[in-house]
């Protein structure tokens, strides 16, 4: 560890302690959530794209407006509430199953509202950690995160695939409602102040309409042409996502005859690979470059994913592990040298309107995707719906690797406007 090490701070350590645990209840439940639909309450595709539509539709509705109030102000406070909200939220399923009362609209319903928390913790995340550790420490910092979180997500898909033999799936959501509550603790702990939100330079005391701030972080996102790039590839990669988590577990179930601790390990591999990748994200981006790295991560590692629509039953299941951890790795390099690009260069002032904006654009499409890959999984059939995502994932570098030429570091970057 560096003498310049994020995780030498106290405060940092304690943002890692509760977004590891947090993450790992994630990962848990996000085997036991769909095998909850598929296998207790018989969810057929269209259903279960419903239930992954509705965590993601928040971004569509309020994800714009919720950057702009993000912006006014301080940041930590609505993380600890989303956290807080979310725990309560999950606490409801295993609870509607004691009583014999769960059903997929049940379902849907928490999904939906644990999608509000979520956006307000995703935007408020990404505005508040440059607070933790500044600016120059992003990218040690966004790492160090991401392979500490990824340890979670290493043994969390492996346990929840256990776990939902052994206990059921509805109980195993709890833990995940216990992890967030963990999670808001950590976040109350921390010492660090953060700055009360600065005004717009030259503007009045009174804040502007919520309408004006909104149009301003798009306007800035239009106009910035590295933001755009990203925002498409971005958007790909996340419809690509959403068509093959509508049809995946129905997959490996009904198509390869996986049990449910077999697509924990499958699940597992992939966040073996995404802790690999976290990882070694800096030295990646040392020896590629350090914005090169952004669309280089993609375009070597999406034509490897290919391979997971050509699993069959027995040995050729290795296909999927294979393609899934490929996918994996690529989306977690490009994800931490993105994120941290984009926390570098905007200015402060407007860091929770475009982290919003991006957001808003990144998952604006994700609920169509799931919808999408819903209809295709009862039309065409599983595979060839995991082939239509894995083409996009291999097409979705083209717009950052447009905007990046002839940049290897972000150094190289032109400033952006207002920087």
């Amino acid at each position: 560890m560096s003498s310049g090490s994020p995780l030498r701070r106290r405060d940092f350590r304690l943002l890692l302690l509760g977004q590891t645990t947090s993450q790992l209840g994630t990962q848990v439940s996000g085997v036991a959530i769909p095998l909850l639909a598929v296998v207790t309450l018989g969810a057929s595709p269209l259903e279960l794209g419903l239930v992954t539509a509705a965590g993601t539709v928040a971004f569509a509705l309020i994800g714009l407006p919720a950057g702009a109030w993000l912006d006014r102000w301080r940041r930590r406070p609505v993380l600890v509430a989303s956290d807080v909200a979310r725990a309560v939220l999950l606490a409801t399923i295993p609870l509607a199953a004691l009583l014999g009362r769960l059903t997929i609209a049940h379902l849907v319903v928490v999904s939906l509202l644990a999608g509000v928390a979520r956006v307000f913790f995703d935007v408020g995340y990404q505005s508040y950690l440059p607070s933790v550790v500044g600016r120059t420490g992003l990218l040690a910092g966004n790492s160090a995160m991401e392979t500490v979180r990824a340890c979670g997500q290493v043994a969390g898909p492996g346990v929840g695939g256990w776990a939902v033999t052994v206990l059921g799936a509805a109980n195993v959501v709890l833990v995940q409602a216990v992890t967030f509550a963990v999670s808001a603790a950590s976040l109350l702990a921390i010492g660090t102040r953060e700055p009360a939100p600065s005004p717009r330079p030259g503007s009045s005391p009174r804040p502007a309409g919520l309408g004006a701030e909104i149009a301003e972080g798009l306007a800035f996102v239009a106009r910035t042409r590295l933001l755009r790039a990203i925002a498409i590839t971005s958007a790909a990669g996340n419809f690509s996502f959403a068509i093959a988590s509508a049809v995946s577990i129905v997959f490996m179930v009904r198509t390869l005859g996986l049990p449910p601790a077999a697509i924990g390990l499958v699940l597992a591999a992939g966040s073996l690979a995404a802790l690999a990748g976290a990882a070694l994200t800096p030295r990646l981006a040392r020896c590629a470059g350090s914005a090169r790295i952004i669309w280089l991560s993609l375009a070597v590692t999406g034509p490897i994913a290919l391979l997971g629509p050509l699993a069959q039953p027995g040995w050729a299941v290795g296909l999927i592990v294979l393609g899934t951890a490929a996918g994996e790795l690529g989306q977690i390099v490009y994800a931490v040298t993105n994120v941290s690009l984009r926390q570098r260069l905007c200015p402060e002032r407007l860091l929770g309107r475009v982290n919003a904006t991006m957001r808003f654009l990144m998952m604006g499409l994700f609920p169509l995707g799931a919808l999408l890959g819903g209809l295709l999984g009862e039309a065409v059939g599983p595979r060839p719906t995991l082939w239509l995502a894995g083409a996009i994932i291999v097409l979705s570098p083209l717009p950052v690797r447009m905007a990046l030429r002839g940049a290897r570091d972000v150094e190289d970057v032109p400033p952006w406007p207002g920087s």
